[in-house]
């Protein structure tokens, strides 16, 4: 299997917003993923090969497919090992437990698809409206756009990508989760959550496909500059 990127978050966390390919043509690679929309228009959800958009106040629409994507991973999920999950009460807990099953896999430097299925009693999230600007950092854009948000005793899905500590700024290193409602209609960027019962699937991906942008305006970023504490921040949350 292969996880198929569009992009890297360094070139997003300095401002690389423009669209370096479509939803539609996106979808072609991968069933299951995160990412963003051309001028960080949103957070990402795709499950069951479909794309989804949630907005700034956490509404979730499927997304046109002439929309434009400059940052995402996406794969497809096949052969996945399943495990119930049963309360765990906050996302270092998941992520402590979902380090734990790919640990026992031997696959602590293999990337990792994985989505949980299930009834959440709280899942804290955020997203963001669209802002157009070039050399503006990712930190600076969610600062004015950003928006959190809170569902509670809700049921869905969690989509779930792992990249391990060495692919530090192609993604984000370690886990990077998004929400979407089982009747697609509430999601977004996880930040925390509270899972009463619930299904993993867990699939290893051992290779991957990085289309970069082809703009020359691209080149003029120095990608080696990218604040790694700013990735985890604006990623992963302030842990």
């Amino acid at each position: 299997m292969k996880m198929y990127q569009i992009s890297t978050l360094q070139a997003l966390a300095l401002g690389y917003t423009k669209s370096v390919t479509t939803v539609a043509k996106l979808v072609e690679h991968g069933d299951i993923g995160l990412g963003t929309f051309e001028n960080v228009n949103g957070e990402m959800i795709v499950a069951d090969g479909r794309c989804y958009r949630a907005a700034e106040d956490g509404s979730v629409v499927e997304a046109s497919p002439e929309m434009g994507v400059p940052f995402a991973s996406v794969a497809k999920i096949t052969g996945a090992k399943k495990s119930p999950l049963e309360d765990i009460e906050n996302i270092q807990k998941l992520k402590e437990v979902l380090t734990l099953r790919i640990e026992e896999d031997f696959g602590l430097n293999s990337m990792h698809v994985g989505r949980i299925d299930g009834v959440f009693r709280k899942v804290s999230a955020r997203s963001e409206s669209a802002y157009e600007s070039q050399h503006v950092d990712l930190k600076d854009i969610l600062s004015e756009t950003q928006k959190d948000f809170v569902f509670e005793d809700i049921e869905g899905t969690l989509v779930c990508i792992y990249y391990p500590d060495y692919m530090d700024g192609i993604n984000a290193s370690g886990w990077h989760i998004h929400f979407i409602s089982g009747d697609h209609t509430k999601g977004g960027h996880v930040f925390d959550i509270d899972i009463e019962n619930a299904e993993l699937a867990l699939s290893k991906i051992s290779d991957i496909e990085i289309k970069l942008p082809s703009e020359p305006s691209f080149d003029t970023y120095s990608l080696k500059e990218a604040s790694g504490s700013d990735i985890k921040k604006v990623e992963q949350g302030s842990e």
